[in-house]
C-alpha cells in the first residue's frame, strides 16, 4: 500500500483519525511522461537527480516553478503560526480558537471531506502538489482531495466583490525571482491549520514563493484578515521538497458519517 494513501490528518490526535474521512488513492500511474522528463534532469556521479543543481528558467528568465513539491514534515499545517507565537487574535477569533482547542478540533472541515484550502492544502505531508506554470496563468494541482488552484498571471486584479468560493480567487506577479501569489474571495468555514486558527471571507491571503535552487523551495506566508485578527501577521517560513520522478495520484475523500453518530465531541454542530 502507498504511503500517500494515509490519512492527512496530521497534526490531530489518534482517535481522530480513526475517525476521519477514508482516503482514496489511485495506484501510481504507469505513465512515460515521468520518465521522459526524468530522463532530462541533471544528474550527479551515481545517476541520481542533482537537486542542487541551479533552478531551471522559463523563456523570459523568471525562474521555472514547474514541479511535484511536498513538505517534508507535519508542522505547518498542525500550527502554521508555531509554538509560542503571539497570534494577534480579535476577541470574538480568540473564543472560537479557544473552543476548537477543547474539543480537539472536532468540527475541523478535513473530518467532512471538504478540502485544506489556501495556504495550508500545500503544507500536508504525504500528499505532494504539482505546479505547471505558463505565461498567462500557473496551475497547481494538489493530490489530496483531488483539487486546484487557479493563478492569474495575465495582469488582472482582483476584484472587490466575489462570490465566495472555498479556495477563493489568485492572482500571482513577479517581483525579481519572487513570485507573489495573492488571494482573496473566501467562503468561511475553512480553518488555517489543523489547530484551529480561524479564517474569515474577509482575509487577504499572501504568499511568496522563492526556488532555491533544482530540488527547493521557500514559501513565505501573510495572513491579513481584518475578520479575526487585529492586524496582519507572517507565518515561519516553510520549505519544500522537489519529488523530481515522482507525479500527483488520484485522491478521493469517503465521508464517514460515524463522526456524528457516534457524537463523541458533544452535541454542538456550530462547525465555527
Amino acid at each position: 500500500m502507498n504511503h500517500r494513501i494515509l490519512t492527512s490528518m496530521g497534526g490531530l490526535v489518534s482517535a481522530l483519525a480513526l475517525l476521519a474521512p477514508l482516503p482514496v488513492a489511485a495506484q501510481a500511474p504507469a505513465t512515460t511522461n515521468v520518465a521522459t522528463a526524468a530522463s532530462a534532469l541533471a544528474r550527479t556521479p551515481d545517476g541520481k537527480p542533482d537537486l542542487l543543481a541551479p533552478a531551471p528558467k522559463t523563456p523570459d528568465g523568471k525562474p521555472d516553478l514547474s514541479g511535484v513539491w511536498h513538505t517534508e514534515t507535519f508542522k505547518w499545517v498542525a500550527n502554521l503560526p508555531g509554538e509560542g507565537v503571539d497570534v494577534p487574535f480579535l476577541s470574538s477569533a480568540a473564543a472560537v480558537y479557544k473552543k476548537r482547542l477543547e474539543t480537539m478540533g472536532a468540527h475541523n472541515p478535513q473530518l467532512y471531506c471538504m478540502p485544506h484550502s489556501v495556504p495550508d492544502a500545500m503544507f500536508v505531508k504525504d500528499f505532494p502538489f504539482k505546479i505547471i506554470q505558463t505565461p498567462r496563468e500557473t496551475v497547481v494541482l494538489f493530490e489530496e482531495f483531488h483539487m486546484y488552484w487557479q493563478i492569474y498571471t495575465d495582469g488582472r486584479t482582483l476584484a472587490k466583490d466575489y462570490n465566495p468560493a472555498w479556495l477563493g480567487y489568485l492572482t500571482g506577479k513577479w517581483e525579481g525571482d519572487t513570485f507573489v501569489v495573492e488571494a482573496t474571495g473566501f467562503k468561511d468555514g475553512s480553518w488555517l491549520d489543523n489547530k484551529g486558527h480561524p479564517r474569515s471571507e474577509a482575509a487577504h491571503i499572501t504568499e511568496r514563493f522563492h526556488r532555491l535552487n533544482f530540488g527547493s523551495m521557500d514559501v513565505d506566508v501573510t495572513i491579513n484578515d481584518p475578520g479575526d485578527y487585529s492586524k496582519p501577521w507572517n507565518a515561519p517560513t516553510v520549505h519544500f521538497k522537489l519529488l523530481p520522478e515522482d507525479d500527483v495520484m488520484e485522491h478521493l475523500c469517503e465521508y464517514n458519517p460515524d463522526i456524528e453518530h457516534l457524537k463523541i465531541f458533544g452535541d454542538d454542530k456550530t462547525g465555527r
